[in-house]
């Protein structure tokens, strides 16, 4: 990989580009408030069932499937539709879109000369991917930069809320490495045939999230 196209994923997987992906907790802030997670442990525990089990490998295998369809717009739009149609609450819905369409707007900024338009309505994942495809990024890196914001994305929801504090944060984002290279690796080489979750916990405190008394997180 280049500098400038580990330059690019610093940037663009950063908390700092502007998508807004601080705001959201995908569930996480439900199942805090139901104590379902409270330690360092229930939190490892978690966001490793959402890696293996869950949204964030379906993310995988379908950001995979748009950085190899990256340059077929109609292909594109299809992963859209289909990473919609498996987003099962409607916070969540709203998340992998608004951030999604974020980041089609900002990554404008690097220009790519005579490639097709992306969705207006075009999930996160499928952003990333297609767009890390049309400039060329390697797809397992691509993936590693994505699932390794994705899991420091929950830590940071989990070290505000639980709290479980900076310390045992850390601690979980060193144990895990391991989990999400094996991960990055496996999504890079899976089909859509091999998409498939049984992380149900995670799919029911996102519905849930919408009738929390308080919330400090969109989803």
């Amino acid at each position: 990989m280049s500098d400038g196209d580990l330059q690019k994923l610093l940037t663009w997987l950063s908390p700092a580009f502007p998508v807004g992906a601080f705001a959201w907790s995908a569930g996480l802030e439900t199942a805090i408030q139901t104590r379902v997670v409270h330690d360092r442990s229930t939190t490892q525990d978690w966001i490793e069932g959402t890696l293996h089990h869950g949204g964030l490998r379906t993310d995988a295998i379908l950001l995979a499937a748009a950085h190899r369809a990256a340059v077929d717009a109609a292909a594109v739009a299809e992963l859209a539709d289909l990473c919609l149609a498996l987003t099962p609450a409607r916070e969540r819905h709203a998340e992998t879109l608004t951030t999604g369409t974020a980041f089609v707007a900002a990554a404008a900024a690097w220009s790519n000369t005579g490639m097709p338009a992306l969705s207006e309505q075009c999930p996160y994942p499928i952003a990333i991917g297609a767009i890390a495809g049309r400039h060329g990024i390697a797809l397992i890196t691509t993936l590693l930069a994505f699932i390794t914001a994705a899991v420091h994305g929950q830590v940071s929801v989990a070290v505000r809320l639980v709290p479980i504090g900076q310390t045992d944060g850390l601690r979980i984002m060193a144990a895990m490495e391991s989990a999400v290279a094996e991960a990055a690796a496996a999504c890079g080489t899976a089909g859509l045939e091999d998409i498939g979750g049984i992380a149900y916990a995670a799919d029911i405190a996102q519905m849930a999230h919408e009738a929390l008394h308080t919330r400090i997180f969109r989803s």
